[in-house]
């Protein structure tokens, strides 16, 4: 099971318009951008004044509905792109990340959201299974980051956040692939972050007054999407009983703890791993 797709009857909080200016003049870019927590990420991203280029695989239909909406919301359709790329290909990786630069001139935060699943146990895995959950959760995280960094490193300034799960950190029955990718994400997040560290020292950028650039992990465990029709309720009632806090997480709890490490004063925080999993793994 995707653990970012799980259902439960719990109402969806939207920010009405911007509510804030933190992220006025920012361009954030968001895999996976137009669905589920991706979608919920765009607009906490939004009602701080960021300007959104929302990345999407397959249903241009459905995109152009969020689009829409979104800017229904937020009164301007310079608020939002959409862009349809396969985040699994490294070439198209690099295509977004040019396509957006050259319509928005800039890319200051970066969240890896985009996620797939092939839920099947070690044994019936194919080799196919395996590499394409790999090159979608992981490896397109990691061509995505070596695409914008270049340019935040040469301004000094940038966020990139990996939305992983908490299945990561605890394993689950049939997710071997699954698992393997979202831990990987730990281990990329730790490495760019010294990385770009280095990187900036070298230039001359890391300095006491500069906002940085960093590198962080968010662990969404069972949360709330518009996926959880298809679901048993007995399935639910199972994954919450899991969880201390005994209910499904909001796509906009996920939203506010990305929203926060974008922020430029969360220049101090890089290299984390940030659980939101109503206790789940504690």
């Amino acid at each position: 099971m995707n653990t970012e797709s799980a259902i439960d009857v719990i109402p969806v909080i939207r920010p009405e318009a911007a509510t804030g200016s933190k992220l006025a003049g920012r361009v954030a870019l968001v895999t996976g951008g137009t669905r589920g927590i991706g979608a919920a990420i765009c607009r906490s991203l939004a009602s701080q004044g960021a300007s959104i280029a929302a990345g999407y695989s397959r249903n241009t239909e459905a995109a152009d509905a969020f689009r829409r909406d979104f800017i229904e919301t937020f009164g301007s359709a310079s608020v939002i792109t959409t862009h349809l790329g396969n985040v699994g290909s490294a070439q198209d990786c690099r295509r977004v990340v040019g396509e957006v630069m050259e319509q928005r001139g800039r890319i200051d935060i970066l969240i890896n959201n985009a996620g797939i699943t092939i839920d099947k146990t070690y044994a019936k895995l194919t080799d196919d299974d395996w590499h394409k959950v790999l090159a979608v959760n992981l490896s397109g995280a990691f061509f995505l980051a070596q695409a914008v960094l270049p340019h935040m490193i040469e301004r000094g300034s940038g966020r990139i956040v990996n939305v992983s799960s908490v299945i990561g950190e605890i394993g689950n029955i049939g997710q071997a692939n699954y698992a393997a990718s979202k831990s990987g994400l730990f281990g990329l997040t730790k490495t760019l972050a010294r990385e770009v560290a280095f990187m900036l020292e070298r230039s001359g950028k890391l300095t006491d007054e500069g906002l940085g650039v960093t590198v962080n992990t968010v662990t969404p465990s069972y949360i709330s999407t518009e996926m959880v029709a298809t679901v048993p309720e007995k399935v639910i009632d199972r994954l919450k009983s899991q969880i201390p806090m005994r209910r499904l997480g909001r796509p906009e709890e996920v939203a506010r703890v990305v929203h926060f490490l974008a922020a430029d004063a969360s220049s101090y925080i890089t290299g984390q791993v940030w659980g939101v999993n109503g206790g789940l793994d504690m």
